[in-house]
């Protein structure tokens, strides 16, 4: 359950706070976490933000992004450790390490297989962001919504909700999104950057994995592969195919869909998705991974080929659990 009071009195406890994201870091955490940097400097705390993995390029605009360190360069210690729509343990990576270090521990996150894995944790699963509860967090905080902090929630409300288009999109989100408009919010400018604008790289990328994309169970179901070469040959990074795998569901007939690509180290990362009444966060937990109903991840290792096969062999079997 959501516990603002719970986290405010640990904040206000704490002379020094250490924030962090989750691996692959999204808007929602990353806006999560630069919106409550902000508010905290405000405070006057002493703040730090860390993420395993590297702001993608197109979230660097944000105020202290640049700040966010790896949690290998911290030098110092904190008070107290604040996580952000971090599901569990694991998907801090390296920055568990900071979380051990630290005596005292909550966390804000809107999953709802959240284990409650800190001290003090506000998690509500129907929560459709992190940044929304961010919002409300503010308010216990009393800090002020600047136009600093609006972009950081406007960033992490509209990446959660497919841009205010997915079944997760509640009265909250637009409730919020008011507030923030009010405080000069650049609404179109930011749309522009966050879901218009594509680099060359984006869009050789995505036009590999259409032109890749194959369908199983009578065509309910997109597969889409990346492989390293396909990167290579593309100039891409990885950030470059987080959305790819919705063009799969927005595909007509389908109702599911898997994006798999290959990491650096050698792993296999697949996004999935799925139409209500469909869920994938269940088909994630059974292989190891986790995240929404209708959006969820995994990271496997194995060959492209064989893990690929396994995950469409159990999307398929949670189709037809759910048409029977």
């Amino acid at each position: 359950m959501r516990d603002p009071e719970g986290i405010a009195r640990a904040i206000a406890a704490a002379e020094s706070v250490c924030i962090c994201s989750h691996v692959n870091p999204d808007g929602d955490t990353i806006g999560s976490a630069l919106a409550m940097r902000l508010a905290l400097l405000g405070m006057g705390k002493r703040v730090g933000v860390f993420c395993q993995d590297k702001v993608p390029d197109d979230l660097c605009f944000l105020q202290g992004a640049k700040e966010i360190r790896h949690p290998e360069e911290n030098q110092d210690r904190y008070d107290l450790f604040l996580s952000v729509d971090v599901s569990d343990v694991a998907r801090l990576g390296a920055c568990a390490e900071l979380r051990q270090a630290c005596e005292n521990t909550a966390q804000i996150d809107h999953h709802g297989t959240n284990p409650g894995y800190a001290q003090v944790n506000s998690v509500d699963g129907d929560a459709s962001a992190t940044c929304t509860m961010i919002r409300e967090q503010l308010e216990y905080l009393q800090a002020p919504l600047t136009r600093e902090i609006a972009e950081c929630l406007y960033v992490g409300i509209s990446s959660d909700t497919g841009n205010f288009s997915f079944d997760c999109t509640d009265p909250e989100a637009f409730h919020v999104m008011g507030d923030l408009l009010e405080v000069g919010l650049p609404l179109a400018e930011l749309n522009m950057i966050l879901f218009r604008e594509k680099s060359k790289p984006q869009l050789r990328l995505l036009g590999r994995a259409i032109e890749k994309m194959r369908f199983e169970a009578e065509g309910r179901i997109a597969v889409m592969t990346l492989t390293r070469q396909d990167f290579a040959d593309c100039e891409a990074l990885s950030e470059h195919a987080d959305t790819i795998v919705n063009y799969g569901l927005e595909t007509i007939g389908t109702c599911m869909a898997v994006l798999a690509r290959e990491k650096d180290d050698g792993r296999i990362k697949f996004s999935l998705r799925a139409r209500a009444p469909l869920t994938v966060d269940d088909v994630a937990a059974k292989l190891g991974g986790g995240g929404h109903a209708r959006a969820a991840g995994i990271s496997m290792e194995g060959s492209l080929e064989a893990t690929t096969n396994l995950v469409v062999k159990e999307m398929i079997q949670r189709l037809k659990a759910t048409m029977t």
